[in-house]
């Protein structure tokens, strides 16, 4: 597996990806040179994701990025540079650190005028954007149309760690329209996607996010796998916590 969930050969983007997806964000990024603008990027969107999934590391993935912004020379490479910004600028407003959303939504506009469709950088692109629509901007329409081409893109790419999350988004839309087996389906296939990569912090949200579409017993041991992998990531990613707390002694369960 490469640094973004593909099949690959590279040994360092082996090694990348297999940090990346045990939750060890910092080591992953420590082995990428800090002085070219590819690795400069990865490193940057390295941390950037160490900040969402464990709500500290905030500096250094600011600092990773200026570096990555200074590198940058061409428009693909300034668009990804922006793209990252806008998603740390997303992260600390979602996990109330600051509220950040306006820099989230300028800082992916201007990767949306740098990033042209069809680029290979733009169905990330779509789906962070869908994110915004969804979470900051309150307006499920415009996030559905964003995931669905992100969705497009990264199956028209082959890109199956992206897909898992458009999987994930697009069902929790369709959970809240009322619209369970669509639900159930996307979230299954996230989750398979996820454990076929071996990605294994994004694992037990998809194991959550499943139990919710399914009945007992079945939703009960999904969540107590999330559980599971929850402890044995040392509580990654931390907004998982309150969804897993184990329910109150004589609490009745249905």
């Amino acid at each position: 597996m490469s640094g973004n969930g593909t099949t690959g050969d590279d040994p360092l983007q082996t090694a990348v990806w297999r940090l990346r997806s045990r939750a060890c964000w910092a080591d992953a990024a420590a082995l990428l040179p800090a002085d070219r603008p590819a690795p400069a990027l990865q490193r940057a969107a390295l941390l950037v994701e160490r900040c969402l999934y464990t709500e500290r590391g905030w500096e250094e993935a600011e600092d990773a990025l200026r570096t990555a912004e200074a590198l940058a020379h061409s428009d693909e490479e300034r668009g990804a540079a922006a793209c990252e910004r806008g998603y740390l600028a997303y992260a600390a407003t979602l996990l109330g650190v600051r509220d950040r959303a306006d820099e989230a939504r300028a800082a992916l506009g201007r990767a949306a005028a740098l990033v042209p469709p069809g680029a290979p950088g733009r169905a990330l692109l779509d789906f962070r954007r869908g994110l915004v629509a969804q979470n900051l901007s309150g307006v499920p329409q415009a996030a559905r149309a964003a995931f669905r081409r992100a969705h497009a893109a990264a199956t028209a790419n082959a890109d199956p760690l992206l897909l898992s999350f458009t999987w994930r988004h697009l069902a929790g839309l369709a959970l809240q329209d009322g619209e369970l087996a669509e639900a159930r389906h996307g979230f299954a296939e996230s989750l398979r996607i996820r454990e076929e990569l071996g990605y294994l912090v994004g694992t037990a949200p998809a194991l959550v996010s499943l139990a919710d579409t399914e009945e007992e017993p079945e939703a009960s041991r999904l969540r107590e796998e999330a559980r599971r992998l929850f402890r044995l990531l040392g509580g990654v990613p931390t907004w998982l916590a309150h969804q897993l707390a184990p329910p109150a002694p004589g609490a009745a369960t249905a």
